[in-house]
C-alpha cells in the first residue's frame, strides 16, 4: 500500500501489479477497488479547502471480505488486521487491543 501511496500512476502505469495488486472498477465512485485488500471504503469528494488542505469526503460504499467476518457477520478486528500511519515515527502501526467501548465508557462521567 506505500508504494502505491508513493509512486504516481502516471510515472508507473503498472503499479498496482508491481505491488501486487489486482484494480477493479467500482461501481459507485470514479476510482479503482483493490482486490486483494479486506475493506474497501468508497467515498466521494464533497469539498477541498486549497488554504487549509481540509478535505471533506462522504461514504457512499463500504465492501468487506466475509474472510474477515465473525460468525455473527461482524468485521473481527484481529483477521482484518487493519494498519493506521503513525506520524510521530513515520510508521505504520497494526490495530487490534479493545481499550474500551465506544459510547459507553464516557457514561460514568455524565
Amino acid at each position: 500500500c506505500d508504494y502505491v501511496g508513493i509512486v504516481s500512476g502516471n510515472k508507473e502505469p503498472d503499479k498496482f501489479a508491481k505491488a501486487g495488486f489486482t484494480a477493479e472498477k467500482s461501481e459507485k465512485v470514479d476510482a479503482p477497488i483493490i482486490k486483494e485488500l479486506p475493506i474497501c471504503v468508497e467515498c466521494k469528494l464533497k469539498s477541498y479547502d486549497k488554504e487549509t488542505c481540509r478535505l471533506v469526503g462522504e461514504i457512499v460504499n463500504v465492501s468487506v471480505d466475509e474472510r474477515v467476518l465473525d460468525k455473527n457477520g461482524n468485521v473481527d478486528v484481529a483477521k482484518a488486521a487493519p494498519i493506521t500511519f503513525d506520524p510521530f515515527n513515520n510508521a505504520y502501526i497494526r490495530l487490534g487491543e479493545k481499550v474500551g467501548d465506544a459510547f459507553k465508557a464516557g457514561a460514568a462521567l455524565k
